[in-house]
């Protein structure tokens, strides 16, 4: 679901001698995680000096440089997105009918959601929904998830159903956030699949730590 609110809510060019160029932190940033994902895209995780305690951020990149960053809160609801490409600026509203908690799906299997989104250059939207745990563990790369199933609607401020998306993610319960998926994206008009699963991860020191080029399903192998 959170790959839902910031997908409708840099990377430069290395030399073939030359390793990737390094993702640059904001001041006071201290990145935990960087993930490679199958959607040639790779994402950078970090915690910032004066956020409340939980917050967290994350840096989307593709081979044209940053396409988002997020935060979200310990309990992996999402707060706030900039647009890489645009630089549109996207919140949640004050007081959710029905917040997003992690706690509540680690702890009951099912966690239900109802919230607006806001936005300096796009229409408010009301996002309604649950995820729902399998009841099964994955190991990717060497990290245990646990796989969600996520079922929301997108509606406009009349009510009108505007998008539905189905998609099975996957949960971290040390990290307390959400990966992507595969999902089924439904409008109006058509009927859309995408796959956003991790592929790698990498923690500080190790090769690709931060690196800005994404390295699957862009169409090209990368080393």
């Amino acid at each position: 679901m959170r790959a839902a609110v910031a997908l409708i809510c840099l990377a430069l060019p290395a030399a073939a001698q030359q390793s990737p160029a390094q993702f640059s932190l904001p001041a006071g940033c201290d990145a935990y995680l960087t993930v490679q994902r199958e959607s040639c895209r790779v994402e950078h995780h970090y915690k910032c000096l004066g956020n409340p305690v939980g917050h967290k951020w994350d840096v989307t990149l593709d081979q044209s440089g940053v396409v988002r960053r997020s935060l979200v809160d310990d309990e992996a609801q999402w707060l706030q997105s900039v647009d890489g490409r645009i630089n549109a600026r996207s919140w949640l509203e004050r007081n959710p009918e029905d917040p997003h908690s992690i706690t509540d799906l680690l702890g009951a299997g099912v966690d239900t959601f109802d919230f607006r989104r806001h936005s300096d250059i796009r229409p408010t939207l009301r996002f309604v929904g649950r995820d729902a745990l399998t009841g099964r563990q994955v190991d990717i790369d060497g990290v245990t998830l646990s796989e969600v199933d996520v079922e929301v609607s997108i509606l406009a401020e009349d009510g009108t159903e505007l998008i539905r998306r189905v998609s099975r993610e996957y949960v971290s319960e040390k990290w307390r956030m959400f990966f992507s998926g595969v999902s089924e994206t439904t409008t109006p008009t058509q009927t859309i699949t995408e796959s956003h699963r991790p592929i790698e991860f990498i923690f500080p020191g190790e090769p690709g730590f931060l690196s800005t080029r994404p390295k699957y399903g862009c169409g090209v192998a990368v080393s």
